[in-house]
């Protein structure tokens, strides 16, 4: 074939292609799959090692002449190029091309790498397809693009690509490219739902920016990454319903997507060796890392900082390493279980505001409190307030007065040697005020303690004929409450010891008395 040739006003095929050509030419007119497998599978592997012959090669450069400026449809038909294990040699460059036939090519092998940066398509399936590397920046498709089962050697970059509909890429295989990322979709616009259920990505898979109209799926995905920090470096993502982390049934059908696999399916859990980034993401529904595995040195990180999502549902298999980090993050509902959280020291979730906690499987307060304090190794109260109001606001003030008990404690072990002490002894003996019961009980052993005390007492009037008869009781009882006047405690005179014992039960009937009133308080406001 020459440059500038072209085909006859009927659409047959020009002079100089192949036999193997010619009748992709012709099917591509009757819209029809044109198929070159022998049915042997080994040898029609399009992965494997057989080699494929003339017989069954074309030229990249035939492909884009028969989808840039293809001939005219046979009567009744409608052009389309459907290929079946075809061996595509070159390049395959549409870049900046509007390719308006349907394209759909399965079991093929592709010699070099695919371009369409630019391109505009209608809807594009390239199914179990071995591929050097998949360059598609900007590209826009009205319709699907679909990957499924494919595998590329060097990388998939889809930067600020639009797809109409659906981006497939459930089973593929993606190795990394030079800059050690296995696909690059950062700005990427997704009309429905991402699907890469099943996915095994080598290097970082990048979605910065990217918006996804309904769900992201990466049920049963493997991603790895020895390379680079992140394994999944996706900050400000947008979702508009959920970003599922979580296992696929592996079965018939393989993948099940948009479903929960059924009880006694064989699964393959969401597993990730190294970091994940979701900083500053929005997503309408849930992140759902139910039953994920995350494998991180020391330096990495489940990264949530300021993600906003009606509903998180942390249920993955704790990680031995690294950290998880929730700082700012705003969350309706908290699901989670009591052994999906990392321990001490490797929880950060200062300015974490959530409404709702909904533990899956026993997770007692004293756990809670566990959580609480693996994520303030150095002391911090916002955490401990925010799970005292949550149960406050659920009914459970027990539990609350609980947990700011525990606060109280925490804060104490940073404290210097005197106000340790100090703090010490307000727990001993009221809880910091926490626990109103043991205060009364403390006035109620002062009081009796302090009546039989001053029934010993020498107790002389100020005035004589103006005082009422002495009773040790009541005397005792006008010290410890400071606000109630019973008419004892301005007539009589103490001396020396019997003073400052005087002294010392007013000081600590007002500590206790206030500590009562406060407990009281509570209460009543709880209703």
């Amino acid at each position: 074939m020459t440059d500038g040739a072209g085909f006859g006003r009927d659409g047959d095929p020009p002079e100089g292609l192949s036999a193997v050509e010619r009748g992709m030419w012709q099917a591509f007119r009757n819209g029809s799959v044109y198929d070159l497998r022998v049915g042997d599978t080994v040898v029609d592997d399009p992965h494997g090692g057989h080699p494929w012959g003339p017989e069954r090669t074309v030229r990249a450069r035939i492909v884009c002449w028969l989808l840039l400026d293809g001939p005219p449809a046979l009567a009744g038909r409608v052009s389309a190029l459907k290929l079946v294990g075809v061996q595509i040699e070159d390049t395959l460059d549409l870049a900046g091309g509007t390719v308006a036939p349907y394209v759909e090519m399965k079991g093929c092998r592709f010699e070099k790498e695919i371009r369409l940066p630019e391109a505009r398509f209608t809807t594009v399936r390239l199914v179990d397809c071995s591929v050097p590397r998949l360059e598609a920046a900007r590209v826009h498709t009205e319709g699907d693009f679909h990957l499924p089962r494919c595998r590329f050697h060097s990388g998939v970059r889809l930067t600020d690509a639009q797809i109409g509909t659906d981006l497939m890429l459930n089973q593929a295989v993606v190795q990394r490219d030079r800059s050690g990322r296995s696909i690059t979709g950062d700005g990427m616009t997704v009309g429905q739902d991402l699907q890469a259920e099943m996915l095994e990505a080598h290097g970082e898979l990048s979605l910065r920016g990217a918006t996804i109209g309904v769900s992201l799926s990466l049920r049963g995905a493997r991603l790895t990454n020895q390379y680079t920090r992140q394994a999944l470096n996706a900050p400000q993502l947008t979702v508009g319903r959920t970003l599922y982390l979580t296992p696929a049934g592996v079965g018939n059908p393989i993948v099940t997507s948009g479903t929960t696999p059924a009880h006694g399916t064989r699964v393959q859990r969401f597993a990730c060796e190294g970091g994940v980034r979701l900083d500053d993401g929005r997503f309408g529904d849930a992140v759902d890392l139910e039953g994920a595995r995350f494998t991180f040195t020391d330096e990495q990180e489940l990264s949530l900082r300021r993600v906003q999502v009606p509903e998180l549902r942390f249920l993955g298999q704790r990680p031995e390493r690294g950290k998880v980090v929730l700082s700012g993050a705003r969350i309706v509902n908290l699901m989670d279980s009591a052994d999906s959280w990392p321990g001490p020291g490797n929880i950060q979730m200062g300015g974490f505001q959530y409404e709702n906690l909904v533990p899956r499987g026993p997770f007692p307060l004293v756990k809670r409190l566990e959580w609480v304090s693996a994520a303030t190794a150095e002391y911090n109260p916002e955490p401990y307030e925010r799970l005292a109001a949550v149960l406050r606001a659920g009914g459970e003030d027990e539990d609350a007065r609980e947990v700011l008990l525990a606060k109280q404690r925490h804060r104490r072990e940073n404290l210097p040697l005197a106000a340790k002490l100090w703090g010490y002894a307000q727990d001993w003996t009221v809880a910091y005020g926490y626990r109103p019961g043991r205060a009364a009980m403390w006035l109620a052993v002062l009081w009796a303690a302090t009546s039989i005390a001053f029934s010993h007492a020498a107790h002389p009037p100020i005035k004589d004929g103006e005082h009422p008869p002495w009773n040790a009781s009541l005397f005792a009882l006008d010290l410890l409450l400071p606000l109630i006047d019973l008419g004892q405690a301005g007539y009589w005179q103490l001396r020396g010891g019997w003073q400052w014992l005087a002294a010392a039960v007013v000081l600590l009937g007002w500590i206790l008395a206030t500590t009562v009133a406060a407990g009281a308080t509570r209460l009543l406001s709880r209703g």
